[in-house]
C-alpha cells in the first residue's frame, strides 16, 4: 500500500433525526485520480465537505494530509485545492491576471506558465475571463485550483453541461494532473468518466459506502453479459426470455449464462423468422454496474417501507 493522503474511520454525519452519512470508511493514497460516486441524496457531498473541512463531523477519525480538516489549520488549506461545481470569477481580468491573483495567496504558489500548460490556457492567457467559453471557463476553475501548488485537489462535478469535445479536453487537463503527482478526489454523474480517469472508485447509497474497487474490478466483479437488440414491430418476444423494454425502444436482458441465453434468442428469432436488428453482446459497464446497486437499494427500502 501506498502512501495515505486521505484516511477516513466511522465517519458520521447527522442532521437531527436524519442521518446523512453512515460510518464511512476511506483510504485514498497519492498519486490517484479517485472517484466518489453516487445517487442523489447519497451523502456523497457531505462527505466531501467534511474531508475539505467545510462541515463538521459528528463522529469518526478524518485525516487529510496528516491534519484534521476539522480544526480548519492554515497549514493544511496551503497543501489543498478545492474546485467548486460553480465559482465566480472576475469577468474583466484576464486569465493571466486571474491565476497570478490566487497565485499571491500562498507561500509556493505554482508557476503560472506551468498552471496555464496544464490546463491548456496557454494560448487564452491574456484573454478576458468572460469571453471565454463554458469549457475554458472551468479550465480556469482548476487553474486556480492550482495557484497554491496543492498535493490534493478536490474536483466537483468538472464536466457538467460540457459537449463531447469539451469533455475530452477536461479528461485530458485531468490525466495531466496526475502526471504532475497530484492526488485528486472526484465527484461526478458521468459514470463513463469515472471509467476513464479513476484509478479507483466508491459508491456510495443512503449514506454507506456499498462498492469500493477500480473501474475493471467493480465491473469485473459482476459476471453478469447484457445482450441487446431491436425487435421489428409487431413481434412479440417471449417473455420466458427475461427480455424488457428500454426507453430507447431496445430490448435488453442480463445473463450469467451467455451460451445458452443468446441460443435461446437465436432460435426462437429463427423459428418465428424475426431478425435481431441492432444486436449486441458486451459485458457491464460501470453505469451498470452503479445502476444495479442502486435500483437494488431502492427495491431493499420499498420493501422495509
Amino acid at each position: 500500500m501506498g502512501e495515505a493522503v486521505i484516511e477516513v474511520r466511522g465517519l458520521r454525519k447527522r442532521y437531527g433525526e436524519l442521518e446523512a452519512v453512515r460510518g464511512v470508511d476511506l483510504r485514498i493514497e497519492r498519486g490517484e485520480v479517485f472517484a466518489l460516486l453516487g445517487p442523489n441524496g447519497a451523502g456523497k457531498t457531505t462527505t466531501v465537505e467534511i474531508l475539505e473541512g467545510h462541515r463538521d463531523r459528528s463522529a469518526g477519525d478524518v485525516s487529510v494530509l496528516g491534519y484534521d480538516p476539522g480544526r480548519h489549520e492554515v497549514a493544511l488549506k496551503e497543501r489543498t485545492g478545492v474546485v467548486l461545481q460553480q465559482t465566480g470569477l472576475e469577468p474583466y481580468l484576464t486569465v493571466a491576471e486571474t491565476v497570478d491573483m490566487f497565485r499571491g495567496y500562498y507561500p509556493r504558489p505554482l508557476p503560472l506558465d506551468e498552471i496555464l500548460e496544464v490546463v491548456g490556457l496557454k494560448e487564452q492567457r491574456d484573454q478576458r475571463v468572460r469571453r471565454l467559453s463554458g469549457g475554458q471557463q472551468r479550465r480556469l476553475d482548476v487553474a486556480v485550483g492550482l495557484a497554491g501548488d496543492p498535493e490534493l485537489l478536490f474536483l466537483d462535478e468538472p464536466t457538467t453541461g460540457f459537449d463531447p469535445t469539451a469533455r475530452r479536453g477536461a479528461w485530458a487537463m485531468i490525466r495531466n494532473l496526475r502526471e504532475l503527482g497530484k492526488t485528486v478526489l472526484l465527484t461526478t454523474h458521468y459514470l463513463d468518466e469515472a471509467q476513464a480517469l479513476a484509478d479507483r472508485v466508491a459508491i456510495m447509497v443512503r449514506g454507506e459506502i456499498v462498492a469500493e474497487d477500480t473501474p475493471a474490478g467493480l465491473v469485473a466483479a459482476d459476471a453478469d453479459a447484457v445482450i441487446r437488440f431491436r425487435a421489428p414491430e409487431g413481434a412479440a418476444v417471449p417473455e420466458n426470455l427475461g427480455f424488457g423494454e428500454r426507453e430507447d425502444g431496445l430490448m435488453e436482458a442480463r445473463t450469467t449464462d451467455l451460451t445458452r441465453d443468446l441460443h435461446t434468442l437465436t432460435s426462437w428469432a429463427l423459428d418465428e423468422g424475426v431478425v435481431l436488428e441492432d444486436l449486441t453482446v458486451s459485458r457491464l459497464s460501470l453505469e451498470d454496474v452503479f445502476l444495479r446497486l442502486t435500483d437494488e437499494d431502492e427495491d431493499e427500502s420499498e420493501e422495509a417501507s
